[in-house]
């Protein structure tokens, strides 16, 4: 005995051609409101939308910026603690860009392995990077491929705020 529409399994079922309709068109809508991030992004002003963390920013464009030459304690890695002096960086860093609006500086490398553009970031005349290790809240991180002269002005700075005991090298820290 047949069915209406022949036998079963011969066509597929108005079930399954609906959900695959509804799954393209979500697919479509997803697609269409994330937002576009930029390939090349160059020197100069930025408005910055949010702080990741001490060392991490997003500017209005989407993109994430890190700050080259300078490791800040982790307060938002997935699986890792919150780190000593984590939460103060992230407090430094955000006080430090109230005004929004920052300055970006690149060198050797643009991005790194988590595509994040790396970058001397600015405040009128005043270097973030170099501002969070003369207050003891970072390393300097001179490994990477950046500005030899950087890097000498980066261990001048952490050099300071150990010797004065500040942040990360204070007695309750170490």
């Amino acid at each position: 005995m047949s069915s209406r529409f022949g036998r079963r399994g011969s066509r597929p079922s108005w079930a399954v051609l609906l959900t695959v309709a509804v799954l393209f068109i979500y697919q479509w809508y997803q697609k269409r409101n994330q937002p576009v991030i930029p390939d090349a992004l160059s020197e100069g002003k930025y408005k910055v939308e949010r702080v990741v963390d001490g060392g991490t920013l997003v500017g209005d464009n989407h993109a994430r910026v890190r700050l080259i030459g300078v490791d800040t304690p982790e307060t938002v890695a997935p699986g890792k603690p919150v780190q000593a002096f984590g939460p103060e960086a992230t407090a430094f860093t955000k006080q430090f860009l109230a005004g929004g609006w920052v300055r970006l500086q690149f060198d050797k490398e643009r991005k790194d392995r988590y595509d994040r553009y790396l970058a001397y970031v600015y405040v009128e005349d005043q270097m973030l990077n170099e501002a969070l290790l003369r207050a003891g809240l970072a390393k300097a991180a001179t490994d990477f491929r950046f500005s030899d002269a950087f890097k000498r002005r980066f261990r001048e700075a952490e050099a300071e705020a150990r010797q004065a005991r500040l942040g990360l090298w204070s007695a309750e820290n170490n």
